[in-house]
């Protein structure tokens, strides 16, 4: 199977050493997507709903590069600052995945000054 990186200009650039995505067969990783608006670099939002809908948005722009869509996730990562946040998440996150829902974990952890929440998908993709 070859492995197949995925990038689009509809999803902020990296600065670090890693992919938008990768796909290899069926499968299609989207790394940790920030809420940073892909046209200015800019933190999209003051709020954790605003941030989640970014970062959501930001998925969703790798996974179409990459020829799947919300509808092929089978799990989805949210990682959050602060615990507090879960409910706000939940609203923004339920309006933008929609049902049936794919699997998630939501892991508490520190992201740099001004972020709340990172957002991660693994889709399963029909060939």
């Amino acid at each position: 199977m070859t492995r197949t990186v995925i990038t689009t200009e509809n999803a902020p650039a990296l600065a670090a050493p890693l992919s938008q995505g990768i796909r290899k067969g069926p499968l299609l990783q989207v790394s940790g997507q920030l809420p940073f608006d892909p046209d200015t670099g800019e933190v999209v939002g003051t709020t954790v709903a605003e941030q989640t809908a970014q970062a959501l948005r930001n998925v969703t722009a790798v996974l179409e590069a990459g020829g799947a869509g919300l509808e092929d996730v089978v799990m989805l990562r949210v990682y959050l600052t602060d615990p507090a946040h879960l409910a706000e998440m939940n609203e923004a996150y339920t309006a933008a995945v929609g049902e049936p829902f794919p699997t998630r974990t939501t892991v508490y952890m520190q992201l740099p000054p001004g972020l709340l929440v990172e957002v991660d998908a693994l889709a399963v993709l029909d060939d």
